[in-house]
């Protein structure tokens, strides 16, 4: 099933409203045909926000993950969108407006512009004035300054807990590592991507700086993992363990570097 029918499945038993939508639409008239949605015309006020449909790409199949309840649309959706720019469903440099991608998940535009604004923030998409998003096409060069930055931020972080942190505290990380691994197998671009960030999340968060771990996993979420072997990242990450919980600090700073590339400082 593809993402966009998982969502109408999900939806469809979701809404306090009208049975088989969130927005009291009628069940039968399933938000997710294989013709492009209808969209209303917008107001002048709507299309200042980017609603503009006029020549947009035709809405792709995305998936939200868990029954959509209506406290949580946005975040879910926002979690949908996200997975959908991993996989790439969300096509670097095409542009979509919230109504029409609101159509396919069967929610109203409201919380698909919410969520497209704080994918904005994260830099994944821009604005497109009176259209609506275009998805980044991050250049390597902007991957490379990204990796540099994470780098900074986090391997003199590991490198201190390798010295500071007891041994045995380490191994309460396992399955979060495993999880990654199990991901990395499966292939699964967007659970792979939340594994890793919340290993590295487990990792940094006995530090103690809370503010250092949101940093942290805001970068992570701009990673592209598009083309990263998954496997041997994934790999990385139990050996990263074992190190620690040997307390070897020599192969911690070679599996820091292999893992955070050139930007990697020694232990």
């Amino acid at each position: 099933m593809t993402g966009v029918e998982q969502v109408g499945a999900r939806a469809a038993h979701a809404s306090p409203g009208a049975p088989g939508s969130l927005d009291g639409r009628e069940a039968s008239a399933s938000p997710f045909a294989e013709s492009a949605p209808t969209v209303p015309e917008q107001s002048r006020g709507e299309s200042s926000r980017g609603e503009h449909t006029h020549s947009e790409p035709p809405a792709p199949r995305i998936a939200l993950r868990g029954t959509v309840e209506r406290s949580s649309v946005r975040g879910q959706v926002l979690d949908g969108l996200r997975a959908a720019l991993l996989s790439g469903e969300l096509v670097p440099g095409e542009v979509y407006s919230a109504p029409a991608l609101g159509e396919r998940f069967g929610v109203s535009a409201t919380p698909v512009r919410e969520a497209m604004q704080q994918l904005a923030r994260e830099g994944a998409v821009e604005v497109v004035p009176n259209r609506g998003f275009r998805v980044t096409a991050r250049t390597a060069r902007e991957l490379a300054e990204l990796a540099e930055v994470r780098a900074l931020v986090e391997v003199p972080v590991v490198s201190r807990l390798a010295r500071a942190v007891a041994p045995a505290r380490w191994g309460g990380l396992r399955a979060a590592a495993l999880e990654t691994v199990a991901a990395a197998r499966a292939g699964d671009l967007a659970r792979y991507a939340d594994a890793d960030r919340a290993f590295h999340r487990a990792v940094l968060g006995l530090s103690g700086n809370e503010q250092l771990v949101r940093v942290a996993d805001d970068l992570r979420r701009r990673v592209v993992w598009a083309g990263v072997d998954l496997v041997a990242d994934a790999a990385q990450h139990v050996a990263l363990l074992d190190a620690l919980e040997s307390h070897d600090l020599a192969a911690v700073s070679l599996t820091l570097s292999a893992h955070y590339g050139p930007h990697a400082s020694a232990v």
